[in-house]
C-alpha cells in the first residue's frame, strides 16, 4: 500500500493553515454550498419555479429504476475521490475542490436568479412494480425535491471526477476509462430515475467548461516556459 504524502496524524485545526493542511480549507466550500441549498429549498416558492422539460426525456428516457445505482454511486465516487486526493495528490485535491465550487457557486445563482423544478417524476404507487430499488427510489424523492434543477449539480460533479482522475499519473488507464464509464452512466442516470430533466445535464456541460477552465486552467493546462537568456 502506498504511504500518504500528508501525515494526519500530526493534523490539529491550530495548523490548518500551514502548507502541508491548508488544502483542507477547500472543504468549506460544501458549508456555503449546503447553507445557500438550504435557503433556496426553502424560500423559494415552487409555483415561481420555471418548469424544465425535453421532449427527449419522454422519448429517449423512460423510467428506470436500474439507474439508481449509479445515481446512489456518486455519492461514494465524490467521498473516494476526495479521501484519496488528500491524502495522495493535495494538489489535485485543491483542482479538484476549485472544479467542484465554482459548479456550486454558478449553480446556486442560476437557481436564484432562475428558479427552476422539473415535473418528471412518475407516481410510484401507480408503476405495477415494488421493489427495493423503486422503493431507494422513493427515498430519494423524499429526501431532494425537485426544484433547483438545472443545471445538474450531479452531473457537474461527475465530470470534475473524471476530470481530476484523468489527470491524476498514479492512476491506471483502465482505471481511468472506468471511472469515465462512470461518469457517462451516473450523468444517464439523472435522467432515467427522473430525478432531472435531460436540459440539465445539457446546460451542466458549460458550467464544467468555465469550471475546468477556472480550477485547472493555469495549473495544469498552461505549461510554464523557461525564458532561455539573451545572448549578448
Amino acid at each position: 500500500m502506498r504511504k500518504p504524502v500528508v501525515d494526519y496524524k500530526q493534523f490539529r485545526l491550530n495548523k490548518l493553515n500551514q502548507p502541508e493542511y491548508n488544502h483542507l480549507l477547500y472543504l468549506l466550500g460544501w458549508v456555503g454550498y449546503f447553507i445557500l441549498y438550504f435557503v433556496t429549498e426553502n424560500f423559494i416558492p415552487l409555483e415561481n419555479c420555471h418548469v424544465i422539460y425535453s421532449p427527449l426525456d419522454d422519448l429517449l428516457f423512460p423510467f428506470c429504476e436500474w439507474f439508481v445505482i449509479p445515481y446512489v454511486f456518486w455519492y461514494f465516487l465524490i467521498a473516494f475521490t476526495l479521501v484519496y486526493m488528500a491524502l495522495y495528490n493535495p494538489k489535485n485535491f485543491k483542482w479538484f475542490m476549485s472544479f467542484i465550487i465554482v459548479c456550486q457557486v454558478v449553480g446556486m445563482a442560476i437557481y436564484i436568479i432562475y428558479p427552476n423544478r422539473q415535473d418528471l417524476r412518475p407516481d410510484l404507487a401507480t408503476l405495477g412494480r415494488e421493489n427495493p430499488l423503486t422503493q431507494l427510489v422513493g427515498l430519494l424523492y423524499s429526501a431532494d425535491t425537485s426544484s433547483n434543477v438545472c443545471p445538474s449539480m450531479h452531473v457537474a460533479y461527475s465530470v470534475g471526477i473524471a476530470s481530476a482522475w484523468l489527470k491524476e499519473k498514479t492512476a491506471s488507464v483502465p482505471f481511468k476509462i472506468f471511472i469515465v464509464v462512470c461518469a457517462i452512466v451516473i450523468s444517464l442516470s439523472t435522467a432515467f430515475i427522473k430525478q432531472h430533466s435531460i436540459v440539465d445535464a445539457f446546460v451542466a456541460l458549460p458550467v464544467c467548461l468555465l469550471a475546468e477552465v477556472i480550477a485547472f486552467g493555469k495549473g495544469y493546462w498552461m505549461p510554464k516556459f523557461k525564458k532561455t537568456p539573451i545572448a549578448e
